[in-house]
């Protein structure tokens, strides 16, 4: 992202790294607050955390695409369709390092 924003746009290469950042930063917050609230309060349910987290990584994704290159809508997309793939695997493969590693 930084070498694209100084090659394209010089002037304004700090600025719009900026304000990707600053687009993706509410995603990441959503995945710090639900990680504690999971662990916290129903941590019967801590297996959805690797799909959640997919999930809201592409939601990420998609909310700095107009600062990023257009192919970062099928790194989005991705990340959206594995991690509802985790989510429908369920409670006995969650964490298997198959469904967590080998689809993202």
């Amino acid at each position: 992202m930084y070498t694209r924003t100084r090659r394209m746009h010089s002037g304004l290469s700090d600025e719009m790294i900026h304000m990707a950042v600053e687009q993706f930063l509410p995603a990441v917050g959503t995945g710090v607050l639900i990680t504690i609230a999971l662990v916290r309060f129903v941590p019967a349910v801590c297996w959805m955390l690797p799909g959640l987290w997919q999930v809201i990584f592409s939601l990420g994704v998609f909310s700095s695409c107009r600062f990023l290159p257009r192919a970062m809508y099928a790194a989005g997309a991705w990340y959206l369709l594995t991690g509802l793939f985790c989510l429908t695997l369920g409670e006995a493969h969650a964490f298997s390092p198959w469904a967590m590693g080998g689809l993202s």
